[in-house]
């Protein structure tokens, strides 16, 4: 069992006793792993995570142990969203990535990219493992957006269509194409291509 409070030896004295040896290995390769690993079970509860995890996020090694997930996403709107579309998708495959705008502890917004893994996909929010990596130093959150905005910019970096993102978030695509164009607005872009060049950071 991984143990969140693991105190890693020091790095000139790495020594693994036989007699525990792979829980130990385990235990090195998860809390000393370069990207953000997390388990969370209970329905969307985070049950521990890695160094890289609470570095990415700001936190401490466990302040978030037992906290629900909703505290580390910009809204609770998009902490809901995000669910449901991730549970649609580990349910038919157990899998779901995306690239999606967090929050850190001191409130600033940053662009990560995010990898899970259900545990039974019949119910996959109830355990799953995630992997997060921030992408903010090639996409940085260069303007204040709105809920929608950031959803629409979500699925526009992807490549995806008006009417595709209007099927993902259950709306219309004039409505998509309203929101694009305040996107557009905000962004000082005049067209799709330097809108999402400038969401991804290639500005043009």
């Amino acid at each position: 069992m991984l143990n969140n409070n693991f105190q890693p030896p020091l790095e000139n004295n790495i020594h693994i006793n036989n007699t525990s040896n792979n829980e130990q290995l385990l235990n090195v390769a998860f809390h000393f792993s370069p990207v953000g690993l997390l388990v969370v079970a209970k329905i969307r509860t985070i049950s521990f995570y890695n160094k890289a995890f609470a570095d990415m996020f700001g936190y401490e090694s466990d302040e978030l142990i037992d906290r629900s997930l909703d505290c580390l996403y910009p809204s609770l709107t998009e902490f809901e969203h995000t669910g449901n579309r991730a549970a649609a998708v580990m349910r038919e495959t157990g899998l779901y990535s995306d690239e999606r705008i967090m929050r850190h502890k001191t409130g600033r917004l940053f662009w990560c990219y995010a990898s899970g893994q259900a545990i039974d996909k019949a119910d996959p929010l109830q355990s799953a493992t995630w992997v997060f990596q921030d992408i903010s130093l090639r996409r940085p959150v260069s303007r204040e957006l709105t809920v929608r905005e950031r959803e629409v910019a979500q699925f526009l970096v992807l490549g995806q269509s008006s009417k595709e993102i209007g099927r993902q978030l259950g709306i219309s695509q004039r409505t998509v194409e309203a929101h694009k164009e305040r996107l557009m607005q905000k962004l000082s872009a005049k067209s799709t291509g330097e809108l999402v060049a400038k969401l991804i950071g290639r500005y043009l």
